[in-house]
């Protein structure tokens, strides 16, 4: 019985052995996945905001500049999509909305990006745009990989249509998590006019015409949880000039838009929460239950060979076969 018993006690182990290191690198990489139909907005705000009143085409100081970030999975694209590429694919559509605090549109540009759900890399297909414009892009954008690595990424920047280094800057903690910061500079580059115009009759052709120019730098923060991939917190110091030509009269330039950029506090409560439970399932597939199985493994080894070893030990004192012998008496 013992050593019945001491027999499934070892194939337990090595079971739980081997499933250890399997559910680490062979199933957590197809099981971790960014999900097709996923949506999310969020409310960015600049304070104290330099805008264009482009009624007198003059800059200035208003009290609050939003941006709204909306993005939406793309089921049925995504779906279509996987059945040429032959892999899981998350079509994002966004659309990136600012308005004065007048509540008026100043940009509407919306995307879509088009990405592996498992690692992340862009995934290259009909439809990847940046306001109607084809792009092909290069390295990531809005979300890092699962596993974050303390290194540089290639980041793609809508505005210039570019990827450029986004680089790492160290390891910091952020309402309780430990995060990475990255933060990646855009210098002055010419970007082209948005598709909407914020005053109507005015399009980005009639804008062409005048010899006037529109210009972009970008100073661009993240603070991202390595488990997830997921930026917690994010935050840009944002300028945009026009420059040249007759819209502008005897100017060189004038701001567009000048910014602080960041994330509102509700929104930044509500990214830490979802975090928070998504670094869980991660947390439980990368470390809790392989060095659990692991070390039951390793307990259940123990507990075969000490049965094994019991099994083995004399279960009384051996009888002693020396004789004896009793005197006779006459």
């Amino acid at each position: 019985m013992r050593r019945t018993s001491g027999l499934v006690l070892l194939a337990l182990a090595v079971f739980f052995a081997a499933l250890s290191p399997l559910l680490r690198w062979y199933a957590f990489p197809r099981l971790a996945k960014v999900p097709a139909n996923q949506y999310q907005d969020m409310v960015l705000e600049a304070k104290n905001a330099t805008l264009l009143d482009y009624g007198t085409m003059r800059a200035r100081t208003v009290p609050k500049v939003t941006i709204v970030q909306t993005l939406r999975g793309n089921v049925e694209a995504s779906e279509r999509i996987e059945r040429s590429a032959g892999r899981d694919v998350v079509v994002w559509d966004t659309l990136s909305y600012v308005q004065g605090p007048d509540g008026r549109m100043v940009s509407r540009i919306p995307e879509r990006y088009i990405f592996d759900a498992h690692t992340q890399e862009p995934v290259h297909a009909t439809g990847e745009m940046v306001d109607g414009d084809p792009v092909r892009r290069e390295g990531i954008e809005f979300k890092w990989p699962f596993l974050t690595e303390k290194r540089n990424y290639e980041y793609f920047d809508a505005q210039t249509r570019t990827s450029a280094p986004i680089h790492y800057k160290g390891t910091r903690s952020f309402r309780g998590l430990e995060v990475y910061f990255f933060e990646q500079t855009v210098p002055w580059t010419e970007v082209a006019f948005p598709k909407a115009m914020p005053v109507k009759g005015i399009t980005p052709e009639s804008v062409a015409a005048t010899g006037t120019t529109r210009w972009y730098t970008t100073v661009r923060r993240f603070w991202v949880e390595p488990l997830t991939g997921a930026p917690v917190y994010g935050e840009e110091i944002h300028k945009e000039e026009l420059r040249g030509g007759t819209l502008l009269g005897d100017r060189d330039k004038v701001t567009a838009f000048a910014g602080h950029v960041k994330m509102r506090e509700d929104y930044i409560e509500h990214t830490v929460d979802l975090v928070e439970s998504n670094r869980t399932l991660v947390l439980l597939l990368t470390s809790r239950l392989p060095w659990g199985f692991l070390t039951l493994g390793a307990l259940l080894l123990a507990l075969a060979l000490w049965l094994e070893a019991r099994g083995r030990r004399p279960s009384g004192p051996a009888p002693d076969t020396a004789s004896t012998t009793e005197p006779v008496s006459a």
